[in-house]
């Protein structure tokens, strides 16, 4: 039996039909501090405390995150400005403050030790430790079918 040819835009459709949260990544690095919107992003294990980010080869934070610390910013309903500003559509004013690596007003953060990498294709799996968290209440950003959306509770 011969092996299916995959349509990569539907199958990019098929992927989107799994509602997730949104994230920021941020890391600092010799030019300063950098970010991008990321919402390939899941808890790995408790014990020891570990997170996974899926990160596209062509983004322009890959070197800065190999062997680097990284900060996981879980975005609040209301930082749509921030995910898209992150995701390469910079906004004026920037619509966040930096509190170190953490963006200011998000609903989590986690601070992470590098912990491994390892090859996902045409992304990089990072594997963090997660060192200091904290949290807040309130309704998280969410992204579906490639638009972001609010959570509805039921």
């Amino acid at each position: 039996m011969g092996e299916m040819t995959i349509d990569v835009r539907e199958l990019r459709n098929c992927f989107g039909r799994f509602a997730t949260g949104v994230t920021v990544v941020t890391c600092a690095h010799e030019q300063g501090k950098h970010g991008f919107t990321a919402n390939s992003f899941t808890s790995v294990s408790l014990d020891p405390p570990l997170v996974l980010v899926s990160v596209d080869r062509r983004t322009r934070a890959l070197p800065y995150l190999r062997n680097n610390s990284f900060t996981i910013n879980i975005l609040r309903e209301n930082q749509h400005g921030t995910a898209m500003h992150f995701a390469g559509r910079p906004q004026t004013p920037a619509p966040f403050e930096w509190d170190d690596l953490r963006i200011r007003g998000s609903l989590a953060h986690m601070e992470c030790e590098p912990w491994a990498e390892y090859d996902g294709g045409d992304h990089v799996l990072f594997v963090g430790k997660v060192v200091q968290f904290n949290y807040g209440d309130g309704e998280p950003l969410a992204f579906y079918g490639g638009k972001f959306m609010k959570v509805a509770p039921q």
